[in-house]
């Protein structure tokens, strides 16, 4: 069964649009790089996946969601299915991390003290930040954030992890880290991924499906296709 079907969709920035029938299908367990340059449409296709854009024209559905019909009420309960990772972290810099992550529990739902302290001790061990906890997020380095991130979007044990750009604002070696760790989500829980990146030595190390925006198109990458793209460190 496909999490994600877009299908004869086109894909809007704002008013405008940006690509033109995309079809994209990511299934339960699938490693899945957005790749193209910058301004080609990799992030406007991520946000209309968590339903922050638009689809007025094709057919998409996410985590069983009908994007074309999704009321605005039920944008969250979408959401929830999902783990979102940015390349800006996005985390509450007033809290401590441990605070950032009970956050987005009780904003999900969660009211169980006990399964909420649970639930944030084996999401941060799971990412290698089990004494980082009581720590506030400037105490961190950006590796360090991006993991808490990860962290978050692991809560609500979502069927997709979609992560914009995630290693953008970290070095090689950072990046590494980074990427062995969504790696490890994916093939230890079937957790499938999805991924914009910009960075060759990326994808070209750690494999997965590519789909390439170039020319207002999205098309899953064919095994001998050069993709033309800026490499970045």
């Amino acid at each position: 069964m496909e999490l994600i079907s877009f299908k004869d969709a086109d894909i809007m920035n704002g008013e405008s649009v940006v690509l033109y029938s995309v079809d994209i299908d990511i299934h339960p367990g699938d490693f899945v790089y957005i790749v193209g340059k910058v301004g080609t449409g990799k992030t406007s296709i991520i946000k209309t996946m968590i339903a922050e854009n638009r689809l007025e024209k094709g057919e998409a559905s996410v985590c069983g969601f009908d994007l074309r019909t999704l009321r605005p009420k039920d944008i969250p309960f979408l959401r929830r299915k999902l783990g979102v990772v940015f390349q800006d972290f996005q985390l509450l810099m007033d809290r401590t991390v441990s605070d950032n992550l009970e956050f987005v529990l009780k904003a999900t739902g969660w009211k169980d003290k006990d399964a909420i302290d649970t639930r944030i001790h084996e999401v941060l061990e799971d990412v290698g930040m089990g004494t980082k906890a009581h720590k506030m997020p400037h105490q961190l380095s950006g590796g360090e954030q991006q993991r808490i991130a990860i962290a978050r979007a692991l809560l609500n044990r979502p069927q997709v992890i979609i992560a914009d750009e995630p290693t953008g604002n970290l070095d090689g070696e950072t990046a590494e880290g980074i990427m062995k760790l969504l790696m490890s989500i994916n093939k230890e829980n079937g957790t499938a991924i999805v991924m914009v990146t910009h960075n060759r030595n990326i994808f070209e190390r750690y494999r997965g499906r590519i789909f390439v925006c170039k020319d207002e198109t999205c098309e899953e990458k064919k095994d001998d296709e050069v993709i033309d793209l800026a490499i970045t460190i």
